[in-house]
């Protein structure tokens, strides 16, 4: 007779690597890629496990509706979904897949970037339209150029190795690991050479209380040259309104958003979301709906990187 270890939920679009493996593993499955914050208790109450995305917080009321949960897995990277003290200390164990879709984020990150000062969506677009401008659309390149990559850890290293044959120097800092770099970055102990000499600045950071609007209104005043931001990490990572303000005083020169404080675009406060509608209009500004890591690879690569943490 086949084990049975309990009922999973399955709360996230996931690969059937997934699923036939918990299966195969003893458990059963329950689908809910539809579920809200507000069916849930009803939906997970008797299941010892939950897959996850950023549809669900896994607060502490969440996991108190769920009394035989022991484990929660997350596609992807971001845990601030998970109250990750509280599960702790319920004896709950946490899986995220940062592994998964770190190349899908690097590649889109280099990909939005080469967009922007090539002005390719922009030039594509005017032909679209009928135009042929040519001067206009003068782009730059990469070569030369020096980056700084805040947050060095899965997809910041896969960023700096899409960008290694760019003839760059990649600054690369984090304030949480010291493990080795490769030989291409230059590690920083400080933001201050990135203030000073970066280029372009990308994130790849997770959301927590020293990351949170990291980037402001003085962050822009400390850099030294004018710049490009690129954030692919977590909306709330930059002050979208110090952004535009930077862009329009010309300290910031360009915008490469994959993500934005609040999501999705109809649920945004009226305010930001002028602030939203105005950048996304603008011919140095690109703003993709939080796909960076959301490629057919990435999916069953992180659903089969769950299934080896959760099952072994």
């Amino acid at each position: 007779m086949e084990r049975q270890l309990g009922y999973v939920l399955i709360a996230a679009p996931v690969h059937k690597a997934l699923t036939d493996g918990l299966v195969a593993a003893g458990y059963q499955l329950r689908m809910a890629e539809g579920i809200t914050q507000d069916t849930a208790p009803g939906l997970i109450a008797d299941c010892v496990g939950v897959i996850i995305s950023t549809r669900l917080q896994l607060d502490k009321d969440l996991i108190n509706a769920a009394p035989l949960l022991q484990w929660i897995g997350r596609m992807g990277s971001g845990m601030e979904v998970i109250d990750l003290p509280y599960a702790a200390s319920k004896g709950v164990r946490c899986y995220s897949s940062p592994e998964g879709n770190c190349n899908a984020v690097g590649e889109h990150a280099l990909g939005m970037l080469l967009s922007l000062i090539r002005r390719i969506g922009w030039s594509a677009s005017e032909v679209q339209a009928g135009m042929w401008k040519r001067e206009e659309n003068r782009g730059a390149e990469l070569e030369g150029k020096t980056i700084g990559i805040i947050g060095f850890g899965h997809t910041g290293r896969a960023f700096a190795k899409k960008l290694m044959g760019f003839d760059m120097r990649i600054l690369v800092y984090d304030k949480y690991s010291n493990e080795p770099v490769p030989t291409y970055v230059q590690r920083v102990d400080t933001l201050e050479q990135i203030y000073e000499q970066a280029d372009i600045v990308s994130f790849h950071v997770p959301l927590q209380a020293d990351t949170l609007k990291c980037f402001d209104d003085g962050f822009v005043d400390r850099m030294q040259k004018k710049f490009i931001l690129v954030n692919t990490s977590r909306g709330q990572v930059v002050d979208t309104a110090a952004l535009k303000r930077g862009i329009e005083r010309g300290r910031v020169t360009g915008a490469c958003l994959d993500v934005v404080e609040q999501e999705p675009l109809e649920r945004m406060k009226p305010d930001l979301r002028k602030i939203v509608d105005e950048l996304a209009k603008k011919d140095n500004v690109i703003i993709t709906p939080h796909i960076a890591g959301y490629t057919y690879e990435a999916l069953y690569k992180m659903s089969a990187t769950l299934l080896q943490k959760i099952v072994g």
